[in-house]
């Protein structure tokens, strides 16, 4: 079973979910990431242009555009980076 085939039928364990994930993003570590993440777009040129592409980081300080589904499909403890290569950001 897939985690959002779980989260469809136990609505309290969604809305928990939603409710802890929302308390994360407003917390000084979220804003610190979403900060990242909207840099690494800037500098890539794909900020607020809506191409669907996501600044998938290969590297510390270096990202490349990466399609979502597929840079969101890696996980994300232990996250072992590639080569290093992608423009420096």
């Amino acid at each position: 079973m897939s985690t959002s085939d779980y989260y469809k039928k136990n609505p309290k364990a969604k809305a928990k979910r939603l409710k802890q994930q929302k308390r994360y993003n407003e917390s000084g570590k979220g804003r610190e990431i979403t900060k990242r993440a909207n840099k690494a777009n800037r500098a890539l040129g794909t900020y607020g242009n809506r191409d669907g592409k996501d600044a998938a980081h290969t590297a510390p300080n270096r990202a490349k555009l990466e399609s979502p589904s597929t840079n969101r499909r890696k996980p994300r403890q232990g996250k072992k980076y590639s080569s290093g290569k992608g423009r420096k950001i």
